[in-house]
């Protein structure tokens, strides 16, 4: 395979090549601890957790996993929002040696089960709430030891006390743990433990940080496995993009779940690299978001298109102070241009749209936040360090600009590979070029364009049919709050377009509205054959559409119809 170089000139402020300095992820906040002990690291729900806290309270539980018997390399997974406790859990883990393995707390038990069996976690840091469920799993697991916290445990008074009763009420019962077998109580851990620096040796290119499993939308989830390398060259990578980011200075909205990615890397890891504070919100809820905004005043904003949807359909938005908002990077998803433009003018901020994937620590690709060359509707240019290339189906020639053809990158940010799935990872990974399975082009520009997820082209009546293209249009009705568009079985074309469509609040319009504006605006065989409208869409903890959910979902209709 032949590198391809992509054409686009970077504006001078931004390297081609970073120069960072290579040691392990927690030695960041070690620095941040150093240099700005007093800054507020984590504000969270009205408590302020400064550097030289963070810092402390990671080493008190980096020790206590070693006192658990937490060698180098052994893995401990992290089953919390956001939260301090996820920051220092996160750090604490990694002082210690040992390998974090991020667990969407909205987990089930067979979910929760698959992924202790599968990354062979020994210890598991997780909300009270979800003792229950985890206490089901245990004989099907490795783990010998569950660390319990709360989110009260993190609250100023008089918080702290009315939390568990609003708990209580909003799940129907109440956890009860003593600190004592294999369940510890992580306040008491802060009360016993020492804050001590811990001597370990870390290859900086070998040793892994992060076992990040993807989604699953094809098959069983698989176990990224990211280095520190890959972790903070992104993260230095981001830095650089976001070059009128004031170390020291900037506040940063974490609204993106730590248990993907995307959030870890443009929120925590940045945080802490900069010796900035972030804004943690344990969940997305669009009014907390907003007065929390209003109120904190954060300047960086990552996030997902669905968030930003969220903010700008409430009705009362006119009503909050958005204006401190400077630079947000959408990931996840396409970013309609309708959305981009109105957020901008809402906020008076940059919104640009990047690309990446779990196994690219995550971006990989971003539109020029500061500089009028950026272009609506692609996802930018290659990050610096980073070579992206289009190649043909068969994934062994390069293509010319302005043809359709599977993304590939290559760059420091890379993944290892997948966790105990050497086959998986020699069929992504090509002479050192990883292949994304998206599809998409390079403009002569030397600005890349992604028109959609291999798996997810739409074949109908032997016309390859792109959903974005559709949902691009969608997004265009003043009517349409959220839409995607998806291939479902079809006797007669093989596959037809459905659109699947969630209405602004009080808005209404007909499936004949709808085709109509479709038909006016996008090619015959492109418009959607069936409309169906719903109340909300299956998203992923980001914010990101499950198409594949929606799909299978068709299948199952299908099946049925054709069995009575």
């Amino acid at each position: 395979m032949t590198e391809r170089i992509w054409l686009a000139n970077y504006p001078p402020e931004i390297p081609h090549s970073l120069n960072y300095e290579a040691i392990p992820i927690q030695e960041y906040l070690t620095r941040a601890y150093k240099k700005f002990p007093s800054n507020v690291a984590i504000h969270f729900m009205g408590k302020d957790i400064t550097y030289k806290e963070l810092y402390e309270s990671s080493l008190k539980f980096a020790n206590y996993l070693q006192t658990l018997g937490v060698q180098k390399g052994d893995r401990v997974a992290i089953m919390l929002p956001n939260c301090p406790q996820g920051v220092i859990g996160y750090y604490g883990a990694l002082y210690a040696g040992a390998i974090v393995v991020q667990t969407n707390p909205l987990y089930t038990e067979r979910e929760i089960s698959y992924q202790m069996k599968d990354s062979g976690a020994k210890v598991i840091l997780a909300l009270d709430i979800l003792f229950p469920r985890i206490s089901k799993v245990l004989k099907e697991t490795e783990l010998e030891n569950i660390i319990i916290t709360g989110i009260k445990d993190y609250l100023p008074f008089p918080k702290n006390v009315v939390y568990p009763f609003i708990q209580k009420k909003q799940y129907g019962f109440s956890v009860k743990v003593e600190h004592r077998g294999m369940n510890h109580l992580f306040p008491e851990i802060m009360k016993v433990a020492k804050a001590e620096p811990i001597k370990l040796s870390f290859d900086f290119e070998v040793d892994i940080a992060l076992l990040q499993y993807t989604g699953g939308t094809t098959g069983f989830p698989k176990g990224v496995m990211l280095t520190h390398k890959n972790l903070v060259s992104n993260t230095a990578m981001c830095t650089a993009w976001m070059y009128k980011c004031k170390e020291g200075e900037e506040s940063i909205l974490g609204v993106l779940p730590f248990f993907h990615v995307y959030g870890l890397t443009t929120v925590l890891i940045f945080s802490v690299m900069l010796g900035n504070r972030m804004i943690l919100l344990p969940k997305f809820d669009v009014e907390t978001a907003l007065k929390t905004i209003d109120k904190q005043k954060p300047t960086i904003f990552p996030g997902a298109p669905t968030i930003y949807i969220g903010l700008l359909n409430h009705p009362d938005i006119q009503k909050y102070d958005l204006s401190s908002i400077v630079a947000c990077l959408s990931g996840s998803a396409p970013l309609p241009v309708e959305v981009q433009e109105k957020f901008e003018k809402v906020t008076g901020g940059k919104l640009v749209e990047g690309y990446g994937l779990t196994e690219t620590s995550p971006v990989t690709h971003a539109n020029l936040i500061y500089s009028d060359e950026r272009i609506k509707g692609s996802v930018g240019i290659p990050w610096p360090d980073t070579d992206a290339a289009i190649f043909n189906v068969d994934s062994t020639i390069p293509l010319p600009p302005g043809e359709i053809g599977e993304i590939a990158v290559k760059g420091p940010q890379v993944m290892k590979g997948y966790w105990n799935r050497p086959e998986e990872t020699a069929m992504t990974m090509r002479d050192g070029w990883f292949l994304t399975g998206d599809l998409g082009y390079m403009g002569e520009n030397g600005f890349f364009y992604v028109v959609d997820r291999k798996k997810d082209m739409i074949i109908a009546g032997g016309y390859n049919i792109y959903p974005r293209d559709v949902e691009e249009v969608l997004y265009e009705h003043p009517a349409i709050q959220e839409c995607v568009v998806a291939g479902v079985p079809d006797p007669y074309r093989g596959e037809t377009v459905k659109a699947f469509i969630v209405l602004k609040e009080g808005a209404s319009v007909t499936e004949e509205e709808l085709n109509k504006f479709c038909r006016d605006n996008l090619a015959a065989f492109k418009v959607p054959r069936i409309y169906e409208f719903r109340k909300e869409l299956p998203k992923t903890a980001v914010g990101k559409i499950l198409r594949r959910t929606l799909i299978e979902q068709e299948k199952e209709k299908l099946k049925q119809a054709l069995e009575a």
